[in-house]
């Protein structure tokens, strides 16, 4: 985990280097200020040189100068990543984020044309898009389009998966036909298809899709209309098993999608047993290798909590979850005593209420079931949100936030070991 360091540790790369341009530029001004006390005059390829160095002390005094500064943040740090209105959207909704294999950041969003009503809304249109950073969330490349299914239909729903072991970046979502949603798709029909692209270039381009449907959903079912993947909330298991959160309908439940060879196949796991019903679920692998799976509730205060000790294999409820308002949320493992961090650390996003505000963060110990020790990002409008580890070992929050409501904006917001256990 890295930490900011505090005035009397030592000093950085980067603060060395700073330094050392400036013993080499005070050098410079000596070396001629020597000659004309001393009444001696520079050859002109003496004084070629000396302004050459010069120059160059200069330039990299400059730019050590800006990477100082860049490297002394102040946490949070929130960057707008989407906003209403932007590219002729009319607004973006349902943020996921993951960290490629290069430390870039990918924050993913659904892209609607005309309103804010979901997938399936009459007259509805929306693309799948994505931003990239290479800077940890300072700076977002532009939106770029990674499907347009067609006018008035939808993709959706995103769900990213780095594999640690290829390289490969993940992606899963929805493709839905004009006015075909959650309640109005047809069993045993492709009205909603579930499909997956991957990257290998760390989210600069993306392959074709793979229509996984049948996988995914039961066709025989008279009742299963749809599988919907995340949002978010995948994961890769220590033994490199690729889980994929989902929820069904109709009733509402939950089921995974996993793949033991790097996702050449997939296979769906059981539909897990919930009578009281849940959807929008986030898996974690906690530091003891023990999987949970956080869902979000139809009915009730709070969330739905079960886990696995099988990698997913099967699921057992062990209890209500957090306390909040019926939304997406997210859940991300931070940090492991068994990597040197002081704790076992497991992390949570959500609005801490009344209602879609106040986007909060909470943080899990070691064994407890309970978290604790919340940290306000914001006080007003605040819905869906989405987590993950930077490489640097801070925690990147992709969520949206608004003044008037919770959907003007889609916002990254990084904060780091310091800012979630303030001294």
């Amino acid at each position: 985990m890295w930490e900011r360091r505090n005035a009397s540790s030592s000093l950085s790369t980067s603060e060395i280097r700073y330094e050392t341009i400036v013993t080499l530029w005070g050098a410079v001004r000596r070396v001629g200020r020597r000659r004309s006390t001393q009444g001696k005059t520079l050859s002109n390829s003496e004084n070629l040189k000396m302004k050459i160095v010069a120059i160059f002390a200069s330039t990299l005094l400059i730019l050590s100068g800006m990477a100082v500064a860049l490297s002394g943040d102040e946490y949070p740090r929130e960057t707008v990543v989407y906003s209403q209105g932007e590219s002729g959207y009319f607004a973006f909704r349902i943020p996921a984020i993951a960290t490629a294999a290069d430390g870039s950041l990918l924050a993913f969003a659904e892209a609607r044309k005309h309103d804010l009503s979901d997938p399936g809304g009459k007259g509805q249109d929306i693309d799948l898009v994505v931003k990239r950073s290479t800077d940890g969330g300072r700076n977002w490349s532009p939106l770029k389009i990674v499907e347009d299914p067609g006018e008035y239909w939808s993709a959706a729903n995103p769900a990213a998966l780095l594999d640690r072991q290829t390289g490969r970046m993940w992606l899963f979502y929805v493709r839905c036909e004009p006015e075909r949603s959650t309640d109005t798709a047809r069993p045993g029909t492709d009205d909603v298809r579930n499909l997956v692209r991957f990257s290998d270039d760390h989210g600069v381009t993306w392959s074709e899709p793979v229509d996984v449907s049948r996988t995914a959903r039961d066709y025989d079912d008279p009742q299963w209309r749809v599988t919907i993947p995340g949002p978010g909330g995948a994961v890769q298991t220590k033994s490199g098993r690729l889980l994929i959160p989902c929820w069904k309908y109709a009733p509402f439940r939950n089921v995974v999608l996993l793949s033991d060879d790097h996702g050449k196949t997939w296979q769906r796991g059981p539909v897990i047993d919930n009578p009281s019903g849940s959807d929008e679920p986030q898996l974690v692998e906690r530091c003891d290798g023990i999987l949970w799976l956080d869902c979000r509730q139809q009915q009730g205060l709070q969330r739905h909590l079960f886990e696995s000790r099988d990698e997913g294999a099967t699921w057992s409820p062990i209890g209500p979850g957090q306390t909040v308002t019926p939304v997406m949320c997210a859940i991300e493992r931070f940090t492991c005593r068994s990597a040197g961090g002081e704790h076992d650390r497991i992390v949570w996003s959500g609005p801490r209420g009344l209602g879609r505000k106040g986007m909060t963060l909470w943080t899990l110990y070691d064994d407890d079931r309970d978290f604790k020790n919340p940290r306000l990002l914001w006080d007003g409008p605040a819905a869906y949100s989405d987590l993950t580890i930077l490489q640097d070992g801070t925690v990147g929050v992709l969520w949206e936030k608004g003044t008037e409501h919770p959907y003007q904006q889609i916002v990254f917001t990084c904060v780091d070991l310091s800012w979630v256990e303030p001294k």
